[in-house]
């Protein structure tokens, strides 16, 4: 139902072959002047890993520990939701500071170095066929077999466990306003294997807390990967824990249906 494309589109140009065609002095003119238009446009737009670095230093003071971040106030203009908060604070001498009680430090270290280089650690590279993807530090899958995994979890304060770490980056970009590191924190999830089913379901109930109703992409993934691994999940004395919470009727609806499935997998 969800369908993911990380295709990226060309485009090329075609003339008659044998002729030259001459664009005219006109044509040139309005290119020039969307072109400049364009870069008007662009101007309080900046994008991750193309800011000069002249702007005031901010500082940032993240978590339950009080931990101490600095980035460029421009960097961090690239959030919608850092230019509104770096508007409202700002101290008598210039020098801006932020509170961020509530952020994993972790979690902020990656915002940041998505802010300045495009990408988080361990970075998103491309594989050897089309449109195949691997993580830094991780078995090419296509030349071993595997899918390896790198960085997959991390403690979180807040939770007081075991998550996963593109889950939380994908919920803070919901946050930060930052529509491409949600793209890759999505993707580079994707990529993770092997996690066990207790650190899923924890994930998936992250993931629940804090995005919106409307998100589809991040709360499908889960949805579908849960479908996925229902005979691992039917067994699970975790996911019986948790549905028992909210009823045990959830849990048997949720065996029976897993065991509808089965039958039709079998039929087929």
């Amino acid at each position: 139902m969800f369908r993911r494309s990380f295709t990226s589109n060309s485009f090329t140009s075609k003339s008659r072959a044998g002729k030259t065609v001459k664009a005219s002095k006109r044509k040139y003119d309005e290119q020039a002047k969307e072109k400049m238009q364009e870069n008007v446009e662009n101007v309080d737009k900046p994008s991750p890993g193309r800011c000069a670095l002249t702007s005031p230093i901010v500082t940032m003071i993240v978590g339950q520990d009080q931990r101490l971040f600095a980035a460029h106030a421009d960097v961090l203009s690239i959030s919608p939701y850092f230019r509104t908060a770096l508007k409202e604070k700002s101290l008598d001498d210039g020098a801006k500071q932020l509170a961020l009680p509530e952020e994993e430090p972790e979690i902020l270290s990656c915002i940041l170095e998505f802010l300045y280089k495009g990408d988080y650690y361990p970075r998103l590279l491309r594989g050897k066929r089309r449109d195949s993807w691997y993580l830094e530090n991780a078995q090419d899958p296509y030349q071993t077999g595997g899918c390896g995994s790198s960085e997959a979890t991390f403690f979180h304060s807040g939770v007081k466990d075991i998550v996963l770490r593109d889950t939380v980056v994908y919920c803070a970009a919901e946050k930060y306003g930052l529509e491409e590191l949600k793209s890759v924190a999505f993707r580079k999830q994707g990529l993770q294997s092997g996690i066990p089913a207790d650190v899923i379901l924890r994930s998936a109930r992250y993931a629940y807390d804090h995005t919106p109703d409307t998100e589809s992409r991040l709360r499908a993934h889960y949805l579908a990967l849960i479908i996925r691994s229902r005979k691992t999940f039917k067994r699970s004395g975790t996911m019986q824990m948790e549905m028992k919470n909210g009823g045990k009727l959830f849990f048997d609806l949720f065996v029976a249906m897993c065991n509808h499935m089965d039958d039709l997998v079998e039929i087929r």
